[in-house]
């Protein structure tokens, strides 16, 4: 073999030598991954010296006002020092006393009686089984003269007509199913237990008939939802079951949420046609990640599109291998943009927006412009999640600053994550939905109990109180009967039933 075939023998090994380092390190990377999946801890949290964000930042005042300010929606429930968090009940639970004396032989002593000096009282708090009851509606009727008919007082109207099961049960089935997320299956043995027979089939009928009864109010809270200033958006699979076929499909249930409503709405696909739908007519500002459904209708100018810097930290959370430097560089700067943003929204909003012009809008262009450099300049593996989560910012570029400009929007999609998270709990227990339309009346329902939840509305107490009034209310003031307006009427002293 001559030297120039030895050479290009050489070339070649060479190249597949560094071929194969990138392979082995994309491989190393993954395992790393997966290990940190199952193993290491899930939150994205990066310690930090404070004193050096001050330096960096140059703000002393803001910092130290971060540190001494109490943000309720960021304050942690402090854990009771000695270890014995308080049991709080309300004043009206039933007390039921038990005397344990000693025997009456042992009340005297040496022929005299003992004198009592006192009690110890032990309080315990005791479960009974849930109580059921029958409610038996008698109505007399009365004849009218010369048999021209009867006279009957009139049943209240419900909002299924003939249903045997009354508000409160359906209050708690309800609750039960997309509140706590127990399948329909275990309500079922749950009733059965306390000796009542309900089939999960009959339950699945329930649910399908006040699903669809309940739109007229499902439609309201939209109509509330797009009247927000602004928005949150995100979309989770769920799997539908194929009547006939014994297999399932995936759907997707997507959910337009504000801090204090859930709208949901189910879709059998994740075409891009149903981000439009949903988000039909509504013009302000709209939270997401980075879904290219989002993305088309923010480059068509269809509303003011922030995308989630909490999905942008996950990335270069995830990418360990690389420029481990510049990646630490990188999750510093965009935690100082969440600290900057508590102190924020502690503030005014013209405050807020005063903040954000001069405090942020610098590092986000200082985070872009070594992005930039890094994805041009820097030598990263083409397949890394470096490589893949400076793609991921830099796609973003045009719309990283849009939620300075705006005092409502904000840095994040977490209102939606949450609110996509018990749907994400409560797939593990009930698997899937078993149709189309039983992904509807899942959404309607779930939309009711979980803007409860978000509104600090009992869901129980508020299905039970709106199914019984909800017939003879106003069809032209549904609203009045959404949670967050319920909750509200029902703390005024005036208020009347609609």
């Amino acid at each position: 073999m001559n030297a120039q075939a030895l050479l290009q023998e050489n070339t070649i090994l060479r190249e597949q030598v560094a071929s194969l380092g990138y392979q082995n390190q994309q491989l190393q990377e993954q395992i790393e991954w997966f290990k940190k999946q199952i193993f290491g801890q899930k939150s994205e949290k990066i310690i930090e010296d404070v004193n050096q964000l001050e330096l960096d930042l140059g703000l002393e005042e803001l910092i130290t006002e971060l540190k001494e300010q109490k943000i309720a929606a960021h304050t942690r429930k402090k854990r009771s020092q000695n270890g014995k968090d308080k049991i709080t009940l309300p004043d009206n639970l039933p007390v039921e006393t038990q005397i344990l004396d000693i025997p009456e032989e042992d009340k005297t002593q040496e022929g005299k009686p003992l004198v009592k000096i006192g009690e110890e009282i032990t309080q315990k708090l005791v479960h009974k089984p849930g109580s059921y009851y029958i409610k038996k509606i008698i109505r007399p009727k009365y004849a009218l003269p010369g048999g021209e008919g009867i006279r009957i007082q009139e049943i209240p109207e419900t909002l299924i007509p003939r249903l045997t099961a009354d508000e409160s049960l359906l209050a708690e089935i309800f609750t039960k199913k997309f509140a706590d997320h127990i399948p329909l299956y275990r309500i079922s043995e749950s009733l059965a237990r306390e000796g009542i027979g309900i089939s999960r089939q009959l339950l699945s009928q329930w649910i399908l008939k006040c699903g669809r009864a309940l739109i007229p109010l499902y439609e309201a809270l939209k109509k509330e939802v797009l009247k927000s200033e602004a928005i949150f958006v995100d979309e989770t699979p769920i799997d539908m079951q194929m009547p006939g076929k014994g297999k399932v499909h995936q759907g997707y249930m997507w959910v337009l949420a504000t801090p204090t409503k859930r709208l949901y709405s189910f879709k059998k696909d994740r075409k891009h046609e149903h981000a439009k739908e949903i988000l039909k007519g509504y013009g302000q500002i709209v939270h997401s990640d980075k879904y290219g459904a989002y993305e088309q209708l923010a480059n068509q100018k269809a509303f003011h599109w922030c995308p989630c810097w909490a999905h942008i930290r996950r990335k270069f959370y995830e990418a360990e291998s690389g420029d481990i430097e510049f990646r630490q560089w990188i999750l510093r700067k965009i935690r100082y943009l969440f600290m900057l943003e508590k102190v924020a929204w502690a503030r005014s909003a013209e405050e807020r927006v005063k903040i954000r012009t001069t405090k942020e809008i610098p590092i986000v262009e200082e985070i872009i412009g070594k992005a930039k450099e890094k994805l041009i300049n820097g030598k990263i593996l083409p397949k890394s999640k470096l490589k893949e989560a400076l793609g991921y910012l830099c796609g973003l570029i045009p719309y990283l600053k849009n939620y300075t400009t705006h005092a409502e929007a904000r840095l994040d999609n977490n209102i939606a994550e949450r609110a996509i998270r018990p749907l994400a709990i409560g797939r593990k227990n009930w698997l899937f939905v078993g149709s189309e339309e039983g992904g509807n009346a899942a959404a309607v329902l779930l939309s009711l109990v979980q803007s409860c939840r978000a509104s600090g509305v009992n869901p129980r107490e508020y299905f039970e109180d709106m199914m019984r009034r909800i017939m003879s209310h106003n069809s032209q003031k549904l609203d009045e009967l959404l949670p967050e307006q319920w909750a509200v009427s029902r703390k005024s002293p005036h208020s009347q039933p609609g």
